[in-house]
Parts: C-alpha cells; sequence; structure tokens
C-alpha cells in the first residue's frame, strides 16, 4: 500500500526534494528562487508541447503579461499578495485563450509563426504603453508584500531566503495540481490529441476546445511565473514579455524533456545553473552556453530526463541479464 502510494506521487516528492536540496547546494537565494520560478514558466510550456504537441513561441507573452498585472495591482492598487498572483494568472489565461483562440486554427509551422507574430505584437505593444508599462525601462520599485491573513503575517518575504520559502511553497502546490492534471483523463486526452489528432477527432473528441483548455492552464502557470519574477527582482522589465523569454522557456523545456513534467524542472535548473556557472568563466558565456546546448540537443534527444532513464535501465539490465527488458522497449520506457 505504501509502495503504491509514493510510485503514484513519485513526482511531486521528486519536487519537494528539489526546494529542500537548492538552498542547500545554492549560495544565492535569488539564483534559486529563479530556478523555482522558470520550472513553472516550463511546465505550462511543457503542458502544451510535450502533451498537446503544440510548439509555442508565445509563452512570454503570458510571463510578461502577469509581470505588468502584479507590478500595476502592487503598485497602485496596493493589493495583498494573493489577489495579486491570481489577478496575474487571470490576465495569463484570458491572454492564452485570445491566442491559443486564434493559432489552434493553424497547424505545424503556421501555428508556430501565429504564436511568433503574437509575441512581437505583444512585446511592441508593452515597449509602446510607457505610461502603463514603463515602456523600456519597465515598472520599477514593485513591492514584495508578506503572505498575511486578517493582519497576521503568515509567511515573510523581506529577506531573499524567506521569498524562496513562499516560493517554494506554491511550486510545490502548483506541480501537485499539474501532475493531477496530466494524470488525469484530461491529461490522457491530451496525449491522445498530440498522438493522433485526427483519430482522437474521429473518436468524437472535440480538438479544439481541449487545446483551448491547455492553453488557457498553460496561461495561468506562466502568468503567475511572471508575477513572481516581478516580485523577486522589483521590476517588471520589457525582457520578460519578448521573444527572447518564449525561446528561453521553449529550451529549458526541451532540455529537460517533454511528456514529463518534472524534466521541466530539470531543464530550467540545467539552463539557469549553467548559464550563471560558464558566465563567470568569460563574458562571451552564450557562446559557450549554445555550443553546451547544441551537444546536449545531439546527445540527448529526449532531455535530461530521457538520458536518466537512459542510465537507469541499463544499469538495471547490467545487474539483472536475464530479467532485462529489451533494449528497444527500455529506451520508450517500457511501451513497445
Amino acid at each position: 500500500m505504501m509502495m503504491t502510494l509514493l510510485k503514484r506521487n513519485r513526482f511531486v516528492l521528486l519536487a519537494i526534494a528539489t526546494v529542500l536540496v537548492l538552498p542547500a547546494t545554492i549560495s544565492s537565494a535569488s539564483l534559486a528562487t529563479e530556478v523555482l520560478i522558470f520550472a513553472l514558466a516550463a511546465l505550462g510550456c511543457n503542458l502544451l508541447l510535450g502533451y498537446t504537441g503544440l510548439m509555442s513561441f508565445g509563452q512570454g507573452i503570458f510571463l510578461g503579461l502577469g509581470s505588468y498585472t502584479a507590478g500595476l495591482a502592487l503598485l497602485h492598487l496596493h493589493v495583498p499578495l494573493p489577489v495579486a498572483l491570481l489577478l496575474a494568472m487571470l490576465v495569463g489565461a484570458l491572454a492564452a485563450l485570445l491566442v491559443g483562440w486564434l493559432a489552434i486554427r493553424q497547424r505545424g509551422v503556421y501555428f508556430v509563426m501565429l504564436t511568433l507574430a503574437f509575441a512581437q505584437m505583444f512585446y511592441f505593444l508593452a515597449y509602446t504603453m510607457q505610461r502603463l508599462t514603463g515602456g523600456d525601462n519597465g515598472l520599477l520599485n514593485i513591492a514584495r508584500p508578506p503572505l498575511a491573513l486578517f493582519g497576521t503575517t503568515l509567511i515573510p518575504t523581506a529577506t531573499p531566503w524567506q521569498f524562496y520559502g513562499l516560493v517554494a511553497l506554491i511550486f510545490v502546490i502548483v506541480f501537485a495540481l499539474m501532475q493531477a492534471v496530466v494524470d488525469s483523463v484530461l491529461g490522457r486526452t491530451l496525449l491522445a490529441i498530440r498522438d493522433n489528432e485526427t483519430r482522437a477527432a474521429a473518436i468524437g473528441y472535440d480538438i479544439k476546445s481541449f487545446k483551448l483548455i491547455a492553453f488557457l492552464i498553460s496561461g495561468a502557470v506562466t502568468g503567475l511565473a511572471g508575477a513572481l519574477y516581478a516580485m523577486m527582482t522589483g521590476i517588471a522589465p520589457l525582457s520578460s514579455i519578448e521573444y527572447h523569454a518564449s525561446e528561453s522557456i521553449l529550451i529549458m523545456t526541451i532540455i529537460g524533456g517533454t511528456g514529463n513534467l518534472f524534466a521541466s524542472v530539470l531543464g530550467a535548473a540545467f539552463y539557469l545553473l549553467v548559464g550563471d556557472w560558464l558566465s563567470s568563466l568569460w563574458p562571451r558565456w552564450l557562446m559557450l552556453l549554445g555550443i553546451l546546448l547544441i551537444a546536449v540537443s545531439l546527445a540527448m534527444q529526449k532531455g535530461l530526463w530521457g538520458l536518466g532513464e537512459r542510465i537507469v535501465n541499463r544499469l538495471l539490465r547490467s545487474r539483472n541479464p536475464t530479467a532485462a527488458t529489451p533494449p528497444a522497449v527500455a529506451e520508450e520506457g517500457g511501451k513497445p
């Protein structure tokens, strides 16, 4: 019974282990917090790419709008922290609904081009609406209120590590909810649409509705990540809504591996931690990161999670060759 429960919740336990390990291995609270924030953004991207088969270059839209929404709410409305986060999720979800409603009418490269066009459009809107967004300077001096209930502070956020504690709690809750989604009938339906959209439509599934649901959830989670990022830095920068933000989130998702939520956490951690390490070695560290990403793409077709699965399968085969799973089956995670 206990083993079944642990197996069922193994990915949530890995997420909890991650938030406990990061403070013990990283001296910078801001870097550890950034890993969890972009892991949230990668979760939203993975729901689209890994579970629905939609490669969206518009994730930066939802990240940026979440940053701006939380920033404006805290600067001008002075709302409590939960309200600012909920508003960011709502705006992110509504934007995703709009982008998704138009983009899913196309497939393949045309879908990608539409999401890219939306990303460019929202970027220039943010750039030109200086009174609202601050333009090139972004929104400055964004407050970081504590999590309070009826005037009683539940979780303080004054110091970087205190804020990390809040982000860690939110991350675990969101991860558990997202894992419940992908393990549900909805998640299995999205996988069916990803694998064979024509067959799923023939069975009777409303393909567009399911894709819109995936977009809506993805936009809400990414908007939440944007709000937390703005609170962490105290700024809602223009860079959070530009094309490069979408590109970074997509790279994190692919590096970690698609079709597995915890793989997104691995991808975000790898991208940010390796980037931080390389930046201390050479001013032109992006060139080194690019070379490393090329090597990862060539050597690990299924990302870091797929590499880990292959290593574990080979170790199991070496220990017990007679009862080992055939290599072709093991490479696919047990699926012939």
